[in-house]
């Protein structure tokens, strides 16, 4: 499993008086983690899709996601790696804007990505402003190697559940595993309760 994972990235920060999830430390760079190779997806040929248990889809593209009202925020970011990267500054859509329209009674969500990655969360975690389709970090366009040109971002799980270079979500009525989860990450992933194994 290892081997799958790239690290660019070396080096730890006392963490002071800074509160951390248990395990974590933190750092200063973004580390780069991906489970293959970076899909290079140009915006006139990204889409989202948003298919529900029933098997309706709602599709927005590049000009039709940029048209929707974006928010400037910023959020901590956890890494089931156990680095934590503080304050980070980022844009993009709310998943609350993207399901105002969505009619489901689904509990479960799969994001799938470009490049065939997936992860699985509970859908009330994509709601209550707590997940954004990001397409800008730093106050830049989003880089490819963070998921550019637009990643899922749910900052208050573990970093593999925010999917990068995300093309769609699935709502169904039963959980179903992810990549990671299948391999054994636990299902859920909250760093605070140090939810990184199956076992945990």
């Amino acid at each position: 499993m290892a081997g799958l994972v790239s690290r660019g990235f070396s080096g730890r920060r006392r963490t002071g008086d800074v509160k951390l999830p248990p395990g974590q430390y933190l750092t200063e760079d973004f580390p780069v983690l991906s489970s293959g190779p970076t899909p290079q997806v140009r915006t006139e040929r990204w889409e989202f899709t948003i298919t529900t248990e029933t098997g309706a889809e709602h599709h927005w593209d590049w000009a039709a996601l940029r048209a929707l009202p974006a928010e400037r925020f910023t959020t901590d970011l956890h890494c089931v790696t156990k680095w934590s990267k503080l304050g980070t500054t980022w844009e993009g859509v709310s998943l609350d804007t993207l399901f105002a329209g969505v009619e489901t009674t689904a509990g479960y969500a799969l994001a799938h990505s470009y490049g065939g990655y997936t992860t699985n969360l509970p859908l009330e975690d994509l709601l209550g402003g707590k997940a954004w389709i990001a397409f800008g970090y730093g106050g830049k366009d989003l880089a490819a190697e963070h998921g550019g040109p637009a990643r899922l971002l749910v900052p208050h799980l573990y970093l593999w559940k925010s999917a990068k270079w995300v093309r769609g979500i699935r709502l169904m009525n039963a959980d179903t595993p992810g990549f990671w989860e299948g391999v054994g990450y636990h299902n859920y992933g909250d760093p605070w309760r140090e939810q990184r194994y199956w076992s945990d």
